[in-house]
């Protein structure tokens, strides 16, 4: 299992075999890390070229404190993840530019995130071969979208074009694969045409040359009304990144398991590939604070295990170690659910879903 190729063909098939885990919160942990201003600068971000504050930079710390970087990986691995995120959520030009970040630093970034989470993967697999270990290249979601209006007053106002943002996530992909990940993770998806850019990113480099990976695609349902951001429900949600063919597609974050539940059950019933979710640890308090304890979460998605709707578990905000080691406890010898060929019909999506009937 020494080639990025070897590791790939590992990942499809232990998806076959069992239920795969994800790791958790990134940000929680190093929050109780007590990072100060100084960790996120280090030497090479000096207050002059790069003002203001740059403390909860998190994917900055792949260059200024990457022992603490491997540190998270280790601690995921260690609880039972099969699967460990690069640190990368926001490291893209345009969400980067909140810290006044330049283009090379953002690849520089990519690369050394995907080179920790790699780092971690093989260290892991070399330790428990049994077991293999994978890398995912986080591509998080913009703080600028292109499916919805930045002006209340004019409908058609637009912070970015969607060249920008397709150039934007090109250059966080091509960084991610040579940094060596072994698939790429396109999460908390709040704007399916952003999501769509990233899609086209992927797509375009490969047809130039770039070594193929597999794609997982993670949506968010922001609230009760079963919808994401950009207004789309789940089935529509599907229709609108389905010809990605994507390795694994479902939900994360915004929610809780309970609340969850429903959507990842739709999606279910209507993707033809494997189904992944990774909720948060409940709704948070009234402090912006996580309560729900490991067995609780553990507890809400083994049951989804027992029913047989879904392929890969982890957490999101606010789940920990802990809460990591009890969901693959609790979906030990559990199988996965197996993925069934939907009948070949035109289906499209705006807000809803259109399915032709053949």
């Amino acid at each position: 299992m020494n080639t990025r190729n070897d590791r790939i063909t590992a990942l499809h098939a232990t998806a076959k075999e069992r239920i795969l885990i994800l790791d958790g919160s990134w940000g929680v942990m190093f929050q109780r890390m007590g990072l100060e201003e100084a960790d996120y600068r280090g030497d090479r971000f000096d207050t002059g070229a790069y003002p203001g504050q740059m403390k909860g930079n998190n994917d900055i710390l792949c260059l200024t404190r990457p022992e603490r970087v491997s540190e998270l990986h280790d601690a995921y691995f260690g609880a039972g993840a099969d699967i460990s995120e690069t640190n990368t959520f926001s490291a893209t030009t345009i969400a980067q530019d909140d810290y006044n970040l330049d283009l090379q630093s953002v690849i520089d970034i990519n690369l050394e995130g995907a080179r920790l989470a790699r780092e971690a993967a093989d260290r892991w697999t070399a330790k428990e071969p049994h077991k293999p270990r994978f890398a995912a290249g986080s591509i998080g979601p913009l703080n600028k979208m292109l499916s919805m209006s930045s002006d209340v007053n004019d409908p058609g106002a637009r912070e970015v074009t969607f060249d920008q943002v397709y150039e934007a996530y090109r250059q966080q992909i091509k960084a991610l694969n040579e940094g060596g990940v072994h698939l790429y993770l396109i999460e908390t998806i709040t704007d399916t045409l952003n999501c769509k850019a990233a899609i086209k990113a992927i797509m375009d480099l490969e047809a130039e040359g770039m070594e193929k990976l597999p794609i997982w695609i993670s949506g968010t349902i922001t609230d009760r009304s079963g919808r994401t951001l950009s207004g789309q429900t789940v089935e529509a949600f599907w229709h609108s990144v389905r010809h990605a063919k994507p390795f694994a597609i479902g939900f994360n974050c915004a929610l809780g398991a309970d609340l969850m539940r429903p959507h990842i059950a739709a999606l279910s019933r209507t993707a033809d590939t494997l189904v992944a979710a990774y909720p948060n640890a409940g709704l948070p308090n009234e402090m912006g604070q996580y309560d729900e304890e490991p067995a609780e979460t553990s507890n809400s998605v083994s049951g989804w295990a027992k029913d047989g709707i879904v392929n890969i578990l982890g957490g999101c905000c606010g789940t920990t170690p802990d809460h990591i080691r009890a969901i693959a406890n609790s979906v030990e010898g559990i199988a996965p659910r197996k993925p069934e060929a939907q009948p070949e019909r035109m289906r499209l999506a705006g807000l809803e879903p259109f399915e032709l009937a053949g």
